[in-house]
């Protein structure tokens, strides 16, 4: 079973060098509608025959372009096939680049098996994140920080805390300047914290 992300990637200068015919997945799950977060949604998820999962407006957007979607919402939960999904608060706006109103940008806590991770998506830090250890012991965690647009590091670490996880992995950095992030500073100071940063670099496998 295989679980994609917001995929950005045609329109990204730093990925170009991946195929998107070349991705395999299962599940599109989407955060929000901004279109660095859903440009290759609509191509990967055809190519797959794969399900669109997003807030109501959004999935509902794709499901009338003839794709496969299943819709949720805030505090709702779904059992997929081998993963449980619950939509948690996410603080940012959400537009689809054709204007489309895109509903309330989300967050995501995925079970699956003995691993349960949190996906932030594009977030500021919120009291919210509190309530997510109630619902799933986390493994890891993917945070934005880059800053500018969403929470930047010391938000982030903030935000580690209050999802109590360990194991925390960098994501929405580097992809435009303004959200530069500066990934030797952003690694000691989670350790510092008594936390584990990853930072990935594009196109790389991490086992978790």
């Amino acid at each position: 079973m295989k679980i994609l992300f917001d995929p950005f990637i045609t329109g990204n200068d730093l990925a170009k060098h991946i195929d998107i015919n070349s991705i395999k997945c299962d599940y599109v799950l989407l955060s929000h509608g901004h279109y660095d977060h859903v440009l290759d949604a609509e191509a990967i998820a055809r190519n797959n025959n794969a399900v669109i999962v997003a807030n109501f407006e959004i999935a509902t957007y794709y499901g009338k372009k003839g794709l496969k979607y299943h819709p949720m919402n805030l505090g709702g939960k779904w059992a997929f096939d081998k993963f449980t999904v619950k939509a948690v608060s996410a603080v940012h706006s959400s537009v689809l680049a054709d204007g489309t109103y895109g509903g309330g940008a989300m967050g995501y806590v995925v079970k699956a098996g003995d691993f349960n991770f949190y996906y932030s998506g594009d977030t500021a830090l919120t009291l919210d994140m509190q309530l997510i250890p109630r619902f799933a012991s986390l493994n890891a965690a993917f945070l934005c920080m880059g800053d500018d647009l969403t929470m930047g590091v010391e938000d982030a670490i903030e935000a580690a805390h209050f999802i109590q996880c360990e194991n925390v992995i960098a994501m929405h950095f580097d992809t435009f300047p303004v959200i530069k992030l500066n990934q030797k500073e952003a690694t000691e100071l989670f350790a510092q914290a008594g936390k584990t940063l990853s930072v990935p670099a594009i196109g790389n496998t991490y086992d978790l």
